[in-house]
């Protein structure tokens, strides 16, 4: 997965929310070959979670670094208190 440098938070979010949710189900099939005795297809499902989840991780810290680089003084849109 590639993250543009004008990629917002939300959708760099919204891409490790989906990642997420491949890893969890190849997992799941990962879990379930092995029960079946598909050793072969259980390690290729497990290693397309393992890949997801490092897709999801990097898409987190690109976040993550995004907001340490913003100025403390810069408010997150949306996050404005009125007095």
């Amino acid at each position: 997965m590639m993250i543009s440098a004008g990629a917002d938070r939300d959708s760099m979010l919204a891409e490790a929310m989906r990642e997420l949710e491949a890893a969890i189900h190849d997992a799941q099939v990962a879990f379930d070959c092995i029960g079946f005795g598909e050793i072969d297809q259980a390690h290729t499902s497990a290693l397309t979670a393992r890949v997801a989840i490092d897709a999801a991780v990097t898409a987190v810290q690109a976040v993550l670094a995004e907001a340490a680089s913003r100025p403390a003084s810069a408010a997150t849109p949306g996050t404005e208190t009125h007095r």
